[in-house]
């Protein structure tokens, strides 16, 4: 065992596991505790696809799930494919240790070397009263693409900034 040091100097050993249906459970308790939303069975099944396995995952920090991230892929117009970023939350304890930073860099790095199908951009929604939610993810290279009035319905504020990562050349981040 190694002997404690201070905050930041040692990183912690942030892994990430494929949702599997005997992960659902953990999955479902992380969402009730890190969003003001209730998921429904369709998102659950939706998570579990094949199609988005790469880009659904649990987070481990030193073996303890402490987050996960969901997304879904989304054909537009032009053959383009853009992938939503649902949900990405981290345990309030193990936020402000770099793991988001960690997770945004293994998701985009599931981005740029995604075999099928190209991904354009990727996008999702921040609560206009998130305002650090909003700064992080500006940080990680996305910005500001519209205000979506009246997202939310049963959380207030209902506003949500919309964010998006372009990428131009989908193998480039």
């Amino acid at each position: 065992m190694s002997s404690a040091t201070s905050a930041g100097k040692t990183p912690a050993r942030v892994t990430f596991s494929y949702l599997t249906s005997n992960s659902l459970g953990v999955v479902r308790k992380l969402n009730s505790v890190l969003f003001p939303v209730k998921y429904s069975e369709k998102y659950y099944k939706e998570i579990l696809a094949p199609e988005v396995e790469e880009f659904c995952q649990l987070v481990y920090y030193n073996d303890i799930p402490v987050g996960n991230f969901t997304c879904r892929l989304e054909s537009e117009p032009k053959g383009r494919t853009s992938l939503y970023l649902m949900t990405m939350g981290i345990l309030a304890p193990y936020r402000s240790r770099g793991v988001g930073s960690q997770v945004m860099k293994a998701l985009l790095d599931s981005v740029t070397q995604s075999q099928s199908p190209k991904i354009g951009r990727i996008y999702l929604h921040v609560q206009v009263s998130n305002t650090a939610g909003k700064a992080f993810y500006e940080r990680h290279g996305f910005k500001e693409a519209s205000v979506h009035k009246d997202y939310y319905k049963k959380i207030e504020p209902g506003d949500a900034w919309v964010l998006e990562k372009v990428f131009t050349d989908p193998s480039v981040s």
